[in-house]
């Protein structure tokens, strides 16, 4: 099969099997991604999440992640799963994690494009990777023509706004390639990082982690300090504000056709009560194959207590 043909058939596989998009990228190394990163590490903007600098090497050069690689198939999907926050009460989960871990899904469905391709040619091989290897996805998404990158610092496609996971399939064959996504279509809208109730988005294309309410109620381990504790403005677990302010989200946000990802124990309809109530064996039922589990029981207890005390403050 020719280099076009082969191409065309990843593709297809990619989007038959449920991603949104797809686009492919060559492998080569770019000093920038090792600039952006290193830059945003030295002001300690990742916070707690020391491991972004421990694997900085493999991160910034995907040769030092699979030497043998040749091409970077980027994938996006689409997982918005209803209304902004403001169409339920508080407090808030972040929109992509009410279902179903998008680690889980994506993986699950990259394995499979890289069996059928291994299938037909026995000596490609390669890595699936989502969110939690060393590559700079959103930068390889650029690269394969999904999206740009917003001054919040997430991926924005033309299709579904930001509200996409994105996940890559690094494989050591040679194949065609999509022109990079090179405009910024942001263009004089500030309206994430006006927004922000914490001011996490410190610059255009800059985020502070250790400001984001999603870090604080994700990433961050212990209790919170008294007198450094950001106010969590009703979210327990993630933050979706500057996401829901953003205009192309607002314009081109569509339901996912992904049943994985939809609400379906109605988590985003729940008060407080609720989630004050809420047991541990309540917690590994219904978080059993969640996203949420990341915060772990006693970090989720603890994120409800203080947005529970900032609310009864504020009002």
């Amino acid at each position: 099969m020719d280099t076009k043909s082969f191409t065309e058939l990843i593709k297809d596989e990619c989007l038959s099997i449920g991603f949104s998009k797809v686009g492919i990228a060559k492998v080569e190394y770019y000093p920038e991604d090792k600039k952006v990163l290193e830059d945003w590490i030295d002001k300690n903007y990742n916070a707690s999440m020391h491991w972004i600098a421990k694997n900085k090497n493999k991160r910034t050069n995907i040769l030092n992640y699979y030497s043998e690689s040749k091409s970077v198939i980027s994938v996006a999907i689409n997982y918005f799963n209803g209304s902004p926050k403001d169409d339920y009460p508080p407090p808030y989960i972040s929109n992509y994690a009410s279902g179903t871990d998008y680690h889980v899904v994506i993986k699950s469905k990259l394995k499979k494009v890289l069996e059928k391709i291994n299938n037909i040619d026995s000596s490609i091989h390669g890595y699936y990777c989502a969110d939690t290897s060393p590559v700079m996805e959103k930068a390889w998404a650029q690269r394969a023509g999904l999206g740009w990158i917003g001054k919040h610092t997430s991926l924005i496609t033309k299709e579904f706004g930001s509200w996409i996971f994105i996940g890559e399939l690094i494989i050591n064959k040679t194949l065609n390639y999509d022109e990079p996504f090179t405009q910024d279509l942001c263009g004089n809208c500030n309206l994430c990082i006006e927004e922000c109730p914490t001011d996490a988005l410190v610059d255009s294309f800059q985020l502070d982690s250790s400001k984001c309410i999603s870090y604080v109620t994700i990433e961050k381990r212990g209790d919170f300090e008294k007198e450094n504790s950001i106010n969590l403005d009703n979210w327990i677990f993630g933050c979706d504000i500057c996401q829901d302010v953003c205009p192309w989200n607002i314009k081109f946000s569509s339901n996912t056709t992904e049943d994985s990802f939809n609400d379906k124990f109605s988590l985003k309809s729940k008060g407080y009560d609720y989630w004050e109530n809420l047991t541990e064996e309540e917690y590994r039922r219904i978080f059993k194959n969640s996203a949420v589990k990341r915060t772990k029981f006693t970090g989720l207890k603890r994120n409800i207590l203080k947005a529970k005390e900032q609310n009864n403050n504020d009002n």
